[in-house]
C-alpha cells in the first residue's frame, strides 16, 4: 500500500470511527437510561442487553483517542496503550459470552420452558454472569503483555503486538479466534438452527419480535467481527507456510495489513449497531409520548423472556387439554 493509498485508507477509517462515536454514544446511553430507569423488573434478557450495552459503551468512548492517534500518532504512553487494548479485549470477549448466553436462554425458553423456569428459581444466572465477566477479563490477559507502541517514520501508534517467539503469537491468536468466534458463534449456528422451525409456530406475537431481534443482534455482531477474525486465520496461515513457502507468507501478510485497519474499524461499528436495531424493532411498540416504544420494548422482552417462558407452554397445554376434554365429551 503506498503513502497516498495509505492516508485515504485512515481517512476512511476514522469517518468510520467518528460517525460509530456520534451515534453509538448516546445510543447506548438511552439503551442503559431506560432499563435502569424505567424498567423495574428485570428478565435475564433485559439484564444482558443492559450488560452488553455497557461493554459497547466502554468500547465508544476510547474512540476519540484512537481516532487522534491514527490522524496524528499516539501520543498517551505504552501504559495506557495496554490498558485500552486490554478494555477493549475484554469488552469484544464480554460481548460475544453476552450474545451466546442471550441466545442459550432464548433457545432454553422456547424449547424447555420449564427447565427456563427452573433456571431462574436457583438463582443462578448472577453467578454465570460474574463467571462470564472474569473469563472475559482472564482471557485478554495477554494483550497486557503483548500490546506495544510502534510504527515507522518517526510516527508512533498503539496497534502493534509484539510476540517474543512464534509459538507465543500462535497461542495468542488462536485463542482469540477459537474463544472469541469459533466456539460462541458454533453455538449460535446450534441454537438457532433448532429455533428456525418454532419461531413461526410461537403463539404469543410479541415472544417471536424478541427472539427475532435477538437473531438480528447475532447476525450484526457476526458481519462486523468476521474481517477481523478471518484477518487471525491468515495470521495463522502465514505461520504455517513462512518457513516452508516465504512468497506465500510475505503475500498473505500484505493481505493482512491492507485489511486490518478496515476490520478493526469494523469491530467497532457492532458496538453502534445494537441501539439501532433496538429503534426499529421499538416502532411497532410505540404508543405515546409518554411510554416511548423502546420502554415498551424492553418490557415486553422481560415479559417474554426464560423464567416467563412457561406462559406459552401453558397456554397451548391448557388449549389442547381443553380440545381433549371437549372431544371426550363430545364422544
Amino acid at each position: 500500500m503506498d503513502t497516498e493509498e495509505f492516508g485515504s485508507g485512515m481517512v476512511v477509517v476514522c469517518v468510520i470511527l467518528g460517525l460509530s462515536f456520534l451515534v453509538g454514544t448516546p445510543g447506548n446511553l438511552l439503551v442503559i437510561w431506560t432499563i435502569l430507569r424505567h424498567i423495574k423488573h428485570r428478565s435475564h434478557t433485559v439484564v444482558l442487553i443492559l450488560h452488553l450495552a455497557v461493554a459497547d459503551l466502554l468500547v465508544l468512548i476510547t474512540l476519540p483517542l484512537w481516532i487522534y492517534s491514527l490522524a496524528h500518532s499516539w501520543v498517551f504512553g505504552e501504559i495506557s496503550c495496554k490498558v485500552m487494548g486490554f478494555l477493549i479485549n475484554a469488552c469484544m470477549y464480554g460481548s460475544v459470552f453476552l450474545i451466546t448466553l442471550m441466545s442459550v436462554e432464548r433457545f432454553l425458553a422456547v424449547r424447555y420452558p420449564f427447565a427456563s423456569a427452573e433456571w431462574k428459581r436457583q438463582n443462578t444466572f448472577r453467578k454465570v454472569l460474574l463467571f462470564l465477566w472474569i473469563a472475559a477479563f482472564l482471557f485478554s490477559v495477554p494483550t497486557l503483555v503483548t500490546r506495544v507502541v510502534g510504527g515507522d517514520s518517526g510516527e508512533e501508534h498503539c496497534l502493534y503486538n509484539l510476540y517474543t517467539s512464534d509459538t507465543q503469537e500462535l497461542v495468542c491468536v488462536l485463542l482469540e479466534t477459537l474463544v472469541g468466534y469459533v466456539l460462541p458463534f458454533s453455538i449460535l449456528v446450534v441454537c438457532y438452527g433448532c429455533l428456525c422451525s418454532r419461531i413461526t409456530q410461537m403463539t404469543f406475537k410479541s415472544k417471536r419480535k424478541s427472539t427475532v431481534l435477538i437473531a438480528s443482534v447475532v447476525v450484526v455482531f457476526a458481519i462486523c467481527w468476521t474481517p477481523y477474525h478471518i484477518g487471525n486465520i491468515l495470521s495463522l496461515v502465514v505461520l504455517a507456510t513462512k518457513s516452508s513457502f516465504p512468497y506465500i507468507g510475505v503475500h498473505l501478510e500484505d493481505v493482512h495489513s491492507n485489511m486490518a485497519y478496515i476490520s478493526g474499524a469494523m469491530a467497532f461499528i457492532s458496538s453502534t449497531i445494537n441501539p439501532i436495531l433496538y429503534m426499529f424493532a421499538a416502532r411497532s411498540f410505540r404508543s405515546s409520548l409518554r411510554d416511548t416504544g423502546i420502554r415498551k420494548l424492553f418490557r415486553h422482552i422481560s415479559s417474554t423472556s426464560p423464567g416467563e417462558g412457561n406462559r406459552e407452554f401453558s397456554f397451548v397445554s391448557k388449549r389442547q387439554n381443553n380440545q381433549t376434554s371437549s372431544s371426550q365429551c363430545n364422544s
